[in-house]
């Protein structure tokens, strides 16, 4: 006993519309000298214990977007001292640069103030 099956119809699928293409991220360009601009952050070391690197924090405030309140974020940054000259509470100055290391993306630009100064100011 043989029975007929009936095969459904096919469904034609619709083409998907192309995605929209994504915005290209534009890079800032130095009028100056055509190179791309790096960005630059500035912060406070907590560590120099690991040679050739530092560990900055950076400080930045956020209003809360229900409360409206002020709150302080904390970023931390390894970042790498070629010459060891940054010391714990020193205020430095990073520039991006490409992969150092497997952390590592930024690159001690100057020390802006350093601790023992401010001491010295006051005597």
């Amino acid at each position: 006993m043989a029975t007929k099956t009936t095969k459904a119809p096919e469904v034609k699928k619709q083409a998907r519309p192309a995605p929209a293409p994504k915005p290209e991220k534009v890079a800032q360009v130095d009028p100056r000298n055509g190179l791309q601009r790096r960005r630059t952050i500035s912060g406070t070391v907590v560590s120099d214990k690991m040679t050739k690197t530092i560990v900055v924090t950076v400080d930045r405030r956020v209003r809360h977007g229900e409360y409206g309140k002020y709150i302080v974020l904390q970023s931390r940054y390894k970042a790498h001292d070629e010459k060891n000259e940054a010391k714990i509470g020193d205020q430095v100055i990073l520039v991006e640069s490409k992969p150092i290391s497997k952390d590592k993306r930024w690159v001690l630009q100057k020390v802006t103030r350093r601790v023992g100064q401010v001491a010295e100011a006051n005597v």
